[in-house]
């Protein structure tokens, strides 16, 4: 069976450097075009998709129905799932990741981006930016984040991936998770069994299917990114770069 992990396509955010968090933005025509490519590829590789699943965020939805569209897969079967967002940015949501270097330092703002236990500065319970004020997310039982290490996002992960896992070991087929960098990271670091140092290299590109083969057991028979290595390359030091003075 395959588990195929997709990283939305580029959002204005993105292209403008910002931390994006839980704030909702559109993607960019680039991110459109990285949504097709993920969709044609998956479709050249003759992937059959049992299951899709994808956040509550529209940058992930946006790229999970231009996929889905590609497959032929019906828009109404798709699984919108909150547990899946980005990892909460506190208040560093909106800034721009070379500026808040230029005033923080880099290795201050490279902990925040990539540590595994260290929030970011958290938000105030009266900031606009509080996600209570959200109403995609005030019926939301649970208590909203107001800023997240990986640590967090993997807890908050943790009921749905054990359900979710149950699920693609009983079907053995192909099933797809669109989502974003940091609730991919943390479902890589389970899948891989990875140390909370080596998790803090892994940057995962935008709109590259990366494809997991696993046995029964949902250990890892192989691993692939579907694009070429010189492209995946140039993608993963963009994101290592964001973080840097400019």
């Amino acid at each position: 069976m395959n588990l195929i992990l997709i990283r939305h396509g580029e959002s204005q955010w993105n292209l403008e450097n910002r931390f994006t968090g839980w704030k909702d933005v559109s993607l960019t025509k680039n991110g459109i075009i990285e949504a097709e490519y993920s969709g044609k590829i998956l479709l050249k590789n003759s992937f059959k998709i049992n299951s899709i699943h994808t956040s509550t965020l529209e940058r992930s939805i946006e790229t999970t129905k231009i996929v889905a569209n590609i497959l032929k897969f019906p828009i109404e079967e798709i699984n919108f799932e909150w547990r899946l967002n980005e990892r909460h940015y506190g208040a560093l949501e909106g800034l721009n990741k070379s500026e808040t270097a230029k005033k923080y330092g880099e290795e201050q703002v490279k902990i925040w981006r990539r540590s595994f236990d260290i929030p970011p500065p958290l938000l105030e319970n009266d900031d606009i930016r509080h996600p209570s004020n959200n109403e995609k997310f005030k019926n939301l039982n649970c208590e909203l984040p107001v800023g997240e290490s990986l640590k967090n996002v993997i807890e908050r992960l943790e009921p749905f991936l054990k359900n979710y896992f149950d699920f693609i070991k009983s079907n053995k087929r192909d099933n797809l998770i669109v989502a974003h960098s940091n609730s991919l990271r943390a479902i890589v670091k389970i899948l891989e069994g990875l140390s909370k140092e080596e998790i803090i290299e892994v940057n995962i590109p935008t709109g590259v299917p990366l494809v997991y083969n696993l046995d029964n057991q949902l250990n890892i028979i192989g691993k692939k990114y579907l694009v070429d290595e010189e492209t995946l390359k140039r993608k993963k030091e963009i994101i290592k770069n964001q973080g840097k003075i400019q």
